[in-house]
């Protein structure tokens, strides 16, 4: 599949994807400078691209495993959507969960996020008075772990 890239500044990197199977894509910081992010704050970081993603397909953004678990650096908002008709820069909002209290900064060029293209199906949502039963019902968080 082909996903156009549109380059905002010089600077930026177009998504890279670290191995033949990756199902993400490395997002680049594309920033004039360092930007610190002290703990508990979050500081929205550029990527200096946009993308024409195509009708039928949603870009998913998720923390990179080595920059949330070695750094605590990862999405405030967990998962990101770029819908397909957004055309604006894909933005990362990177907050700092590292429980030392250090502010962490992001360097020009660092990997700070992956992007995944898939398929998604759009719902007509349909008011009714009953949902079929099932045999979980109305069993929320943690119910089917039971022993």
């Amino acid at each position: 599949m082909k996903v156009r890239i549109k380059k905002l500044s010089e600077n930026a990197v177009v998504p890279t994807y670290g191995t033949d199977f990756a199902a993400g894509a490395d997002l680049y910081a594309c920033i004039e400078e360092p930007v610190s992010i002290g703990c508990g704050e979050t500081k929205m970081i550029g990527t200096g691209i946009a993308m024409e993603i195509p009708t039928g397909y949603v870009g998913l953004v998720f923390a990179r495993s080595g920059l949330a678990c070695k750094k605590g650096l990862a999405p405030a908002n967990k998962v990101g959507v770029i819908d397909s008709d957004y055309r604006g820069e894909i933005k990362v909002a990177l907050h700092n969960h590292n429980g030392s209290g250090d502010a962490l900064a992001i360097e020009n060029g660092e990997r700070i996020a992956q992007i995944a293209i898939v398929p998604y199906l759009k719902a007509d949502f349909e008011v009714v008075e009953n949902l079929e039963d099932t045999e979980r019902g109305e069993g929320g968080f943690g119910s089917t772990g039971k022993f």
